[in-house]
């Protein structure tokens, strides 16, 4: 993958595709975010017992499909067998839980660039992330960074993958507090860091920035008008969007 390491991020990134349109992670939701203008979507991702890398964003099957436990103990055919749309549409439909493979492709054929975010599979984070990286080091018709909450992936991608953009995301200052992030980022060379919304300071933006730093922020619900506006007004590179009708045009 031919790498731009000054790659300019967009304002809105759609969140697991547009979560709040179409049932996230799936190929519905991707492709509907390219649909209504977007150009760059988040996925999460994580591999199946067959070592498949799938799109899941909880540590189980259970809330988004209708299949129950960890994506590890299933291979992938039977994975694709589970309803990935009725716990968005509330009745059966045929939207199945996509392998990474296929969201390359619809990327590619949308112009469409991606962040993948490396979901932990306890036990096997190291195995996780270099099933993504076969996939993904040879792909240069498309943008693609890579981001992660858990460590070992973190540092595992920038191992196997130096020339790739990466972010570490933190959902709080619990274990690592803003100067952590800064030093792993630069230490491990990341281009890109990714807060919480409620993270958002000013000063703490400031403090990034003077790192030479990219900052993404996400929220545990859509993001409007008015919250993009004051966080895009103090530096913030982008933000992720789960219903971004309302923001488009605007940014």
């Amino acid at each position: 993958m031919k790498q731009n390491k000054t790659l300019k991020l967009p304002k809105l990134i759609g969140h697991r595709g547009v979560k709040d349109l179409c049932p996230e992670n799936t190929l519905e939701s991707v492709a509907r975010a390219f649909e209504i203008g977007l150009n760059f979507v988040e996925i999460d991702v994580k591999i199946s017992k067959d070592k498949v890398p799938i799109l899941l964003h909880d540590d189980t099957l259970n809330r988004t499909t209708s299949g129950s436990g960890l994506a590890i103990d299933y291979c992938y055919e039977k994975i694709k067998k589970f309803d990935a749309g009725k716990f968005f549409y509330k009745q059966n439909t045929n939207i199945f839980v996509p392998k990474l493979e296929d969201i390359l492709s619809l990327c590619t054929n949308n112009n469409g660039n991606l962040n993948i975010e490396l979901k932990p599979n306890k036990n096997f984070e190291k195995e996780n992330v270099y099933q993504i990286y076969k996939i993904t080091k040879n792909i240069n018709q498309i943008d693609i960074f890579f981001s992660s909450f858990d460590m070992i992936s973190i540092l595992e991608i920038s191992k196997l993958f130096p020339q790739s953009l990466r972010s570490f995301l933190l959902d709080d200052f619990k274990e690592y507090n803003v100067d952590d992030l800064i030093n792993i980022s630069i230490n491990h060379d990341l281009k890109i860091c990714g807060l919480n919304i409620d993270l958002v300071t000013t000063d703490i933006i400031k403090k990034i920035k003077e790192s030479n730093m990219a900052i993404t922020v996400y929220s545990n619900k859509n993001i409007n008008t008015s919250s993009a506006n004051d966080i895009f007004s103090i530096g913030v590179d982008s933000i992720f969007v789960d219903n971004p009708l309302d923001l488009l045009g605007k940014f």
